[in-house]
């Protein structure tokens, strides 16, 4: 991971330390950012700048500070959500409509919250 990867992923664990939405505080000791500007251009992800695998944040474009940190911060969240309810993050994505997800909505509170 780059310079620019790892300070990203700190400035947004930072951000997401302060919020007490699960009762295990995030672990990154794992996560990477990798910048993969080809998976946005497959069908189901253009329009998408950023996507949390389990342990891993594409990005269509390399992070910069102020640019992609609340990009970063949504993806991280859900990384955490991932690693508190597996299970039912698992489930809501593929039985929820994306706009109606509830972990979105809450990915998109904890950016808000920690502007």
């Amino acid at each position: 991971m780059s310079d620019e990867g790892r300070a990203a992923l700190e400035r947004a664990r930072a951000r997401l330390d302060s919020l007490t939405l699960y009762p295990e505080p995030i672990r990154t000791d794992r996560v990477r950012i990798v910048v993969a500007p080809w998976f946005f251009r497959l069908p189901r992800f253009r329009r998408y700048s950023g996507y949390a695998l389990w342990r891993t944040i594409l990005l269509r474009n390399p992070p910069r500070e102020g640019v992609s940190d609340d990009l970063v911060c949504h993806e991280l969240c859900h990384i955490w959500q991932m690693q508190n309810r597996p299970v039912a993050m698992t489930l809501t994505y593929l039985a929820t409509r994306y706009r109606d997800n509830p972990y979105e909505a809450e990915a998109r509170w904890a950016v808000a919250q920690t502007r």
